[in-house]
């Protein structure tokens, strides 16, 4: 009998243990958003991979202007 509540007093300490961390992580996770909320984006701080980009189809650059465009060969009437 006495190990039954030694294993009920260890469930009660990983129970315990569960919810600190479930706590520990709700705190973290709202002081990383007001920390979020606190920080204005600067107009300066875009992605220079993205800059000028726009939804949609993109107009092939500069270094691919020279190359023909291919098309099928066109199927001849037998």
């Amino acid at each position: 009998m006495a190990k039954k509540s030694r294993s009920t007093f260890k469930k009660r300490q990983r129970e315990i243990a569960r919810q600190q961390k479930r706590q520990d992580k709700l705190a973290r996770r709202l002081e990383r958003r007001d920390r979020r909320a606190e920080t204005v984006p600067l107009a300066g701080e875009e992605d220079p991979d993205l800059a000028g980009a726009r939804p949609g189809p993109q107009p092939l650059s500069t270094d691919w202007q020279d190359i023909p465009d291919r098309k099928p060969p066109e199927k001849t009437p037998e």
